[in-house]
């Protein structure tokens, strides 16, 4: 008698479904550039809104036409490098070589980390060691006094460059202590990814978890429940194969080809509904809108990386951002 075969019920998505180690992340790879340049920026999730733009997209069904989509807008503001790591290469991978603070460092970085109390960029070191080294990056933080919300403490992270170690080297003695905006790296119409770690949820059972079918009425025992948890033959559960009640969101996410369509400022363009964007405030300086949503709540960190699978970029033109009140009045 033939065999019977079925496929597997619910969704796998990602595993393991474990929580982020913290709530902001960094992009592990990057395309490869030959200029010295940044590759990531980071900006806070204010909301979502509605933008008219004239479609460009050859072959499009609506090519030429005016058409609405949702967007959403990052409060991005200005990057603060307050220092330098370097990278040797070690038969176990990249090993952390040593760090270059700024000479000038913010009071609200003691709050992140435990900054060096006079910091003197020593980079004398590095440039003895130019030649042994794998990677440089930088040492960023944002500027959340000047975001719609208003906290004190930076989020720190690295920022990985283009170019090869010498290249990176001089960029980054240049570029220390000063500061770089959403456009010293994106352009409208760039394709870029999106890392950012999801809505918590919490503990959830199978059901919401794994989409495993609710049983029958009639069902012994449980109904929101997986039948066996694993068969006669091996005796013994099955890791990753079985669906189990646990964590469910606040998991890192790569989002790719998220199209930016308007890099701006408040001053010259104005982004904020009536009465700000809820749970969140207003939009201050820089912002970004990008098409599609984005993982994660409002007033999360999100990276955006250089398009690693982008295509070739399409500037767009944006007629009108809706402005109309989300206070529901």
């Amino acid at each position: 008698m033939a065999k019977g075969h079925k496929p597997r019920a619910g969704s796998r998505a990602f595993w393991p479904k474990k929580r982020a180690r913290r709530i902001y992340s960094r992009p592990k790879a990057h395309p490869e550039v030959k200029e010295a340049i940044p590759l990531d920026f980071a900006g806070y999730k204010a909301g979502m809104t509605q933008v008219s733009f004239v479609d460009n997209r050859k072959g499009s069904v609506t090519e030429g036409q005016e058409i609405v989509k949702s967007t959403t807008v990052l409060d991005c503001t200005s990057l603060v490098i307050c220092g330098i790591r370097a990278y040797k290469k070690t038969p176990y991978g990249l090993k952390d070589f040593g760090t270059v603070w700024s000479g000038k460092v913010s009071k609200d970085l003691a709050r992140r980390t435990r900054v060096p109390k006079n910091p003197k960029p020593e980079l004398e070191k590095l440039e003895k060691e130019k030649e042994n080294l794998a990677e440089i990056r930088l040492l960023v933080h944002p500027n959340p006094r000047e975001s719609g919300i208003g906290k004190k403490k930076p989020e720190l992270f690295e920022l990985s460059l283009g170019g090869g170690p010498a290249e990176q080297l001089d960029y980054a003695r240049q570029k220390l202590g000063q500061e770089i905006r959403i456009s010293d790296v994106f352009k409208e119409g760039e394709l870029v990814d999106v890392r950012s770690v999801s809505k918590g949820k919490g503990y959830q059972g199978v059901v919401k978890r794994f989409g495993v079918k609710i049983r029958t009425r009639k069902a012994k025992g449980k109904r929101r429940h997986i039948g066996v948890m694993s068969p006669r033959t091996p005796a013994r559960v099955r890791p990753g194969l079985i669906a189990q009640a646990g964590q469910l969101g606040f998991q890192t996410r790569t989002e790719y080809n998220k199209k930016i369509l308007k890099i701006g400022t408040v001053r010259e363009a104005q982004v904020n509904p009536k009465g700000g964007f809820l749970n969140y405030g207003l939009v201050k300086g820089d912002y970004i809108l990008l098409q599609g949503s984005v993982p994660g709540p409002k007033k999360r960190l999100i990276i955006l990386r250089k398009g690693i699978r982008a295509r070739k970029e399409e500037p767009v033109e944006v007629k009108k951002i809706l402005l109309e009140s989300q206070q529901g009045v």
